[in-house]
Formats: structure tokens, C-alpha cells, sequence
């Protein structure tokens, strides 16, 4: 039932905050803590669907999860991270969320078991009224809000992806995916297979090799893998001279400008670089190794992400023998493993579908503006963070080439800064609004990741020309998204009596 149904009939009102938050995950806990720095006093309040905050440090619980970038960079720009350890596990980078959420009075404002399933905005009444439904039983939720801060991320975390494969059902083993890691499966002693190429099978190899009897790495193609110190140096010595939030500056700046040393050289010279990651390859892997099969793609370096070896203990399972990588076509599943293309035979007793994840935008809830239902793939990305033509709401999406929380932190603080900007100069509604013709419609991420691929039809655009062209550059965004104007010309104003006549895009 519509709120201004429930209104007139008399029954109870419907709670109402200032902003609601959907998902208490990385990036919704530390837009609430931005909330709780730089707007006090504004009710919020965190819609999470599952009963855990960390999102997906909290889901996945295959071994050896880890981030795949360094946690100077994925760790909040407000909260020095201080443990060693700069490519951490993923309990390490929970108990951090967690520990933020505590430290900034966060925890209070998570609602657990509320799942977002549609969300409508009333021009007439300045407000988003916000469904769906609450822990087992499905209670329904009904709340309104005055700005929608969508954190879910843009991973489906109920459906994994895995392709179609022959006879899955005539393998007498276990089949599982990372993203559904079973907590009864015992591999110990057995032979494992983890079917990908990906930061998720990387991470797997050496972590299930410690104890299965052997694990194979079967890829279609192989993946860009570069080894890096799992502690970082610079860091230990500026944590042993510097104070704690200077130190964290240094050595978080000192991996941005490396990061983007390298993905602007890949792609301005990506021979060199693909040359590079060889030969660091070669000094890792055993002699006479086949390394052009198995550890040289098809595609460009940074077309898709690279994947972070610490310490090369992947590498080091390819020495001792406990691990192994195959490059083929799987043909089918038999009953004791899998029959490849080239018509070898890979006996198992686990099989691993580590083969990427599904993408999800807005959480998978409906979206409606005025009555009418809104497809996201039809709108155009506003600074990356709003949607054209879609009032009084922002989402978190990180960068492609980078970790995820350098925009995440920059996008919480401009959307404080514009709720700030609002209430200073008495408006209620805020509107992007693209009146220059010239601006095309581009694909939302250019990246080549089967992942993003294979979304790519069902996320919105991004625009040609600034401010809806979505840049992959740090330092530019801190100085548009931290610094620049709010009123820029494409950002409409007004108030609930003077609201900008909203017309969603069909």
C-alpha cells in the first residue's frame, strides 16, 4: 500500500528518516560514518539484508579470501589501516569494518533482515518511499527517506555465475561455487580442481594446497598475476617514524601514484608492460616452465584487473608440486572428474566453479520515479555517483583499476557535501539534468572482464563529456568530488512547493 494511501485511510505513519543507507557493507559503513562526521545530527538509518555487517567480507568464506588490492588503498581514507599485513584476509579486513562501525557509533543504525525490493520517488512530496521485506517470514517494510544512498555494491549476492557445463550430473564428487562456500566440505586428502583464472582462484590454490592431496588451476585462458610483498616495507618503516595518520597518508598516496603508473603505461605501452609481467613470471616459476600458455593473455594489460600474488605463494605450489595449472577446454564432467579438449582427463573428488560472479545494480530493486518504472540501463551516470534524470538519490561503485574504497570514501563525501549544500540554501530536491546534446552514450565500465561483459547491457551509461563520463583517475575525482562546486549547472534545485518537474527516462 502507497504511503499517501495509508495516510488517508488513518493508519499509522510511516517512519521517516533524512537518508537511508541500503547495504552495511565496506562502503555503506563508511558512508554512515562520513554521515556521522560531516552531517551530525541528520537521522539515517542502514538497510541491510542479510544479518551481518561487512557484505562481502561477511559472505564469502571460501579459503584463503583475501583483498586483491592493498589495504592502504582499500582501508577508508578517515580510519588508518595499522596492521601489517598489506594484502589482508578477509576476517582482517571484517574485523575492520566492524571496528569502524563501533568506533563511529555506526553499528546502532544497521537494520539486519531488510531487503530492499522497490523504491519510488514522489515529486509531490520530495521523498523516496522505500519496500520490501523483513527476516524470514517476510514482514513488509515500508519506510521514506529524503535522499536513497544505495551501498549494495553491484554483485547478485544470492546467484553466482556458472556457466553451463555437460554432465555436472554424472560426477560422483562435490560441485561448489566460492561465492556458496559449504562450511561441512572437507577436502583434506583430496584432489581438487578449481575451474578459473581469476583474484578468486589465485587465492584459492595455495590456500586449499596446503592440505588437499593435489589442486589443479584449470583456466580457459590464463590471467595477468603479479607477486608483491604481502607486507609492505615503506609502510613498516614510516609506521616506525612517522605518526599513525601521516604514515598512512605517505605510503596510501605512495600505491595511488603506482597504480596509476602502471595502468597508464599499460595503456599507452602495454608490449612493455606485458613484457614486464613476464619476466617477473620467469624468475617465479619453476625451470623450463611453460609460461607462455599458462601465464600470458589474450587481452591487454589492465583491460582487465591484474591479480595480486603476495608473497608468490602461488607460484611457490607450482615448485613443491602441490599445485599445478592447466590451460584447456573443458569437453564435460565425467563420474570421477573432467574430460578436457584436448582429450585429457582430470580426475577429482572437489570440483571449484570459481567462475565469476553476476552484476547487480541497485540491489536488484524495482526503481520508479513518479508512477512510472525506471530501467537503470537507460539513464546516464552523473559523476559516476547519481543517476540523470533520478532526484535525491547517490550509489557506490568503486574504480575498475583501483581499490573499490578510493571512490566509495569520495562519493560518501560528496553526497554529504551536497545534503550540507541543500539544507544551507532551504532546497529539497536535487535533479541532474543533461541539457548538452553533444554528449553520447558510452558503455558504463571499459573493462573486458567476463563479469562486466556480461552486464554491461543492463547498467547504465556513462556520457561522453564530463561531468558524465566516468574517469578512472583519483587525484581528478578528489579535486571534482571533494573540492569542486555543487552548483555546477547540471544539477537542478528546488523545494517540495518549487520541486524540478521530474520526467524519468522511458
Amino acid at each position: 500500500m502507497a504511503v499517501e494511501e495509508q495516510e488517508r485511510e488513518g493508519a499509522t505513519e510511516v517512519e521517516h528518516r533524512d537518508v537511508l543507507i541500503v547495504g552495511a557493507g565496506l562502503s555503506g559503513i563508511g558512508a554512515a560514518a562520513q554521515l556521522e562526521m560531516r552531517c551530525p545530527g541528520r537521522s539515517y538509518a542502514i538497510l541491510e539484508a542479510r544479518d551481518a555487517i561487512g557484505g562481502t567480507w561477511d559472505l564469502f568464506r571460501y579459503p584463503g579470501i583475501r583483498s586483491d588490492s592493498d589495504m592502504h588503498t582499500l582501508g577508508y581514507v578517515f580510519k588508518p589501516w595499522t596492521q601489517a599485513e598489506a594484502i589482508a584476509d578477509g576476517p582482517a579486513i571484517l574485523s575492520y569494518v566492524k571496528g569502524t562501525a563501533r568506533e563511529y557509533g555506526v553499528e546502532d543504525k544497521v537494520r539486519f533482515g531488510h531487503r530492499v525490493t522497490r523504491v519510488e520517488w514522489s515529486s509531490v512530496d520530495a521523498r523516496w518511499t522505500v519496500e520490501g521485506t523483513i527476516g524470514e517470514d517476510a514482514a513488509p517494510l515500508l519506510l521514506t527517506c529524503g535522499f536513497l544512498m544505495i551501498c549494495s555494491g553491484y554483485y547478485d549476492y544470492d546467484n553466482a555465475y556458472t556457466p553451463e557445463f555437460e554432465g555436472t550430473a554424472s560426477f560422483k564428487g562435490r560441485i561448489v561455487h566460492p561465492q556458496h562456500w559449504p562450511e561441512d566440505l572437507d577436502y583434506e586428502g583430496k584432489r581438487v580442481v578449481i575451474i578459473g583464472s581469476g583474484a578468486t582462484a589465485v587465492t584459492m590454490v595455495p590456500a586449499m594446497a596446503e592440505t588437499a592431496e593435489h589442486v589443479t588451476m584449470l583456466q580457459r585462458s590464463p590471467s595477468y598475476m603479479v607477486a608483491v610483498p604481502a607486507r609492505d616495507s615503506i609502510s613498516a618503516f614510516a609506521s616506525r617514524h612517522l605518526p599513525e595518520k601521516a604514515a598512512y597518508w605517505l605510503v596510501r598516496w605512495k600505491n595511488v601514484l603506482l597504480m596509476m603508473a602502471s595502468f597508464n603505461l599499460s595503456r599507452r605501452r602495454p608490449d612493455l608492460v606485458r613484457k614486464l609481467i613476464r619476466m617477473g613470471v620467469v624468475r617465479m616459476v619453476p625451470p623450463d616452465y611453460e609460461v607462455d600458455k599458462h601465464f600470458n593473455p589474450a587481452y591487454d594489460p589492465w583491460d582487465q584487473r591484474m591479480c595480486l600474488v603476495p608473497d608468490a605463494d602461488l607460484f611457490k605450489t607450482l615448485h613443491n608440486g602441490s599445485a599445478e595449472i592447466v590451460t584447456d577446454q573443458i569437453e564435460e564432467f565425467t563420474e570421477k572428474g573432467l574430460r578436457l579438449a584436448s582429450g585429457d582427463e582430470l580426475e577429482a573428488d572437489v570440483i571449484v566453479t570459481a567462475t565469476g560472479l553476476n552484476l547487480q545494480f541497485l540491489g536488484g530493486a524495482l526503481l520508479v520515479v513518479n508512477g512510472r518504472e525506471v530501467d537503470p540501463a537507460e539513464t546516464m551516470t552523473y559523476k559516476s555517483l547519481m543517476l540523470g534524470d533520478i532526484p535525491n538519490m547517490a550509489f557506490t561503485i568503486g574504480y575498475p583499476n583501483a581499490s573499490w574504497t578510493l571512490k566509495a570514501d569520495l562519493t560518501a563525501e560528496y553526497v554529504c557535501r551536497l545534503l550540507n549544500h541543500m539544507e544551507e540554501h532551504g532546497y529539497e530536491t536535487c535533479v541532474p539534468r543533461n541539457r548538452d546534446p553533444s554528449v553520447t552514450e558510452e558503455p558504463l565500465i571499459d573493462f573486458s572482464a567476463g563479469y562486466i561483459t556480461r552486464s554491461l547491457d543492463e547498467l547504465p551509461k556513462q556520457g561522453s563529456k564530463l561531468p558524465w563520463k566516468l574517469r578512472m583517475n583519483y587525484p581528478r575525482d578528489i579535486l571534482t568530488l571533494r573540492y569542486g562546486g555543487i552548483e555546477d549547472g547540471t544539477l537542478e534545485f528546488g523545494t517540495k512547493r518549487q520541486s524540478p518537474q521530474v520526467t524519468p527516462p522511458r
